[in-house]
């Protein structure tokens, strides 16, 4: 007699997931797309195994497998799982499509994710639905699950803007090895699988090229289904950012506006963007506040508000070059500054843009209101809200 399921069922692991059983997934893993170029170069050239830079393309390599191996594992859990009202289908299951503007869809590389016209703004490994409740998967072969805080918190913030009538949570897979899970929010399921490898997928991908895979196994059922089925909240990315811009600078006897920042609904989108604009200096007042700062810098300097992954706000700058150089820039309590370069086809190049040509007179910030405003974040309570 079948065993009755009970609504929760779905959310423990199996001894057959644990042990990350393949049996039932024939060859399907070999189907998606994997970034192996540079990996066959490796191998091509006979560098040794033990070189970092195989090390590295071979961790990489080794975190698409587990990612994929495991969405056909809990692609098929989902079959036994009445609970599971819909599952997002992607990869090799799904005709290869271009990602759609302002909504949540499969990118051609059979990722799902959510793009804001031609930039990405979320990727999710999986998401599944369980009645009201929508679940975002993250599959990973980290050392420490401590780091993923940020990453779950934007997608958490995401989701929650996209489905506000749905309760989020997650979904977290790792192997046993993997520290810090006890350190995850309250929101999170987390399933510790066997310690896994990648070698015979090695094997087949770089060094057979796939010659003898067998025939892709095709899952249909009642709730295996596209982006489609999940209809999104209306959202539109810049607009938010340059209210929530106005939003800080409106008020007419501080410098920037507390208790909007306070605002629940704005602390959400912190979550979301990770960083908000509240203004430009101008090079020659930024160097007062930072003599140390290199020679190179741009006229004006964007300012902005960081969350940081403990949920502290700190301060942080742009140096925007051009339109496609863009550093970031963070200080210490020693004045000294750390920059680093951001991808120029990332979400924050455009951004910053976008907050330049809104940006007015009133907007410059002056050395003694960058420490006023310092000061004031520093006696904000820790904003926890979405960790």
């Amino acid at each position: 007699m079948k065993q009755q399921q009970t609504p929760n069922d779905f959310l423990a692991i199996t001894p057959e997931i644990k042990a990350i059983d393949e049996r039932d997934i024939a060859d399907n893993v070999l189907y998606y797309e994997y970034a192996t170029k540079h990996l066959a170069r490796l191998e091509k050239e006979g560098i040794d195994k033990d070189d970092p830079r195989f090390l590295s393309a071979y961790r990489s390599f080794e975190g698409e497998v587990f990612e994929n191996v495991m969405y056909e594992i809990l692609l098929r859990h989902a079959l036994q799982h009445t609970a599971i009202t819909e599952f997002i289908i992607k990869g090799p299951h799904k005709p290869r499509t271009k990602a759609l503007s302002n909504a949540l869809s499969i990118s051609s590389k059979g990722q799902i994710v959510y793009r804001t016209k031609s930039k990405e703004i979320g990727e999710f490994d999986a998401l599944f639905c369980a009645g009201k409740e929508l679940y975002f998967v993250e599959m990973t072969l980290v050392k420490s699950v401590s780091n993923l805080k940020k990453r779950l918190r934007k997608k958490k913030a995401l989701l929650n803007v996209l489905f506000p009538e749905y309760t989020i949570k997650a979904l977290i897979i790792v192997d046993e090895g993997a520290t810090g899970v006890k350190q995850l929010p309250s929101y999170c399921t987390v399933w510790l699988t066997k310690p896994f490898s990648a070698q015979r997928y090695y094997q087949k991908m770089i060094l057979e090229h796939n010659h003898s895979r067998k025939p892709f196994k095709k899952i249909h059922a009642k709730n295996i289904v596209g982006t489609r089925m999940l209809k999104t909240h209306p959202f539109r990315y810049y607009n938010v950012l340059g209210w929530i811009f106005t939003g800080l600078r409106n008020h007419n006897k501080y410098i920037i506006n507390m208790q909007f920042l306070k605002r629940p609904d704005v602390t959400r989108f912190i979550d979301l963007f990770t960083k908000i604009y509240i203004g430009y200096m101008e090079v020659d007042e930024f160097r007062k506040l930072y003599p140390k700062a290199p020679e190179k810098i741009p006229d004006r300097v964007m300012v902005s508000i960081d969350k940081e992954h403990t949920g502290e706000l700190t301060l942080a700058y742009y140096f925007q070059h051009s339109r496609k150089n863009l550093e970031y820039v963070k200080a210490n309590d020693a004045g000294e500054l750390t920059i680093s370069k951001k991808d120029p086809y990332g979400i924050t190049v455009t951004e910053v843009v976008h907050i330049f040509k809104m940006s007015k007179s009133y907007h410059e910030l002056k050395k003694a209101d960058v420490l006023k405003i310092a000061a004031l974040l520093e006696k904000m309570p820790i904003q926890y809200n979405a960790l």
